[in-house]
């Protein structure tokens, strides 16, 4: 039995050549990824080593929202806690300032999103104008709210 265990073993960690390259796509990003970085590509014993590391300690997710642990930040990452918390604690004066092309709340977002100040009122028309893609419907939810109008500005 110990024979099989330790064949088992060894065939893991020396599989090699069938998974060159595959670590960080099998993995993602994260601590994990990093530690085990040159070992992971030529053994599955070190992915599943660096795919628990990248799950098990945050650090992954961390990565992802700080573009940190080799890890790239989304486009549509939200570049502050204090916006969701804006969004969430507004959505409903939000989505009135924005089908009106103006209001506080408006003016806020627009500044919390980083838009130039000589710029807010093209920002305000192209909200209002694309309302119903960010507004999708009754239901929308926060996150929602934000991408889709990071992608209205963007487009």
């Amino acid at each position: 039995m110990k024979k099989i265990l330790l064949g088992l073993g060894l065939s893991l960690v020396v599989t090699g050549s069938a998974f060159a390259g595959q670590a960080a796509v099998n993995t993602g990003c994260g601590l994990g990824t990093m530690l085990w970085e040159n070992k992971a590509d030529s053994s599955i014993l070190f992915q599943s080593f660096q795919a628990t590391t990248n799950g098990s300690s945050g650090a992954q997710t961390f990565g992802i929202s700080s573009g940190t642990s080799n890890c790239q930040k989304p486009s549509k990452f939200a570049k502050s806690e204090k916006l969701i918390h804006f969004v969430e604690a507004n959505m409903d004066s939000l989505a009135q300032d924005i089908a009106m092309g103006r209001g506080e709340s408006l003016d806020t977002f627009a500044e919390m999103l980083g838009i130039e100040p000589g710029e807010t009122a093209s920002f305000n028309a192209k909200l209002q104008a694309n309302f119903g893609k960010i507004f999708t419907s009754e239901n929308i939810v926060l996150a929602e709210v934000i991408d889709n109008t990071v992608d209205v500005i963007n487009n």
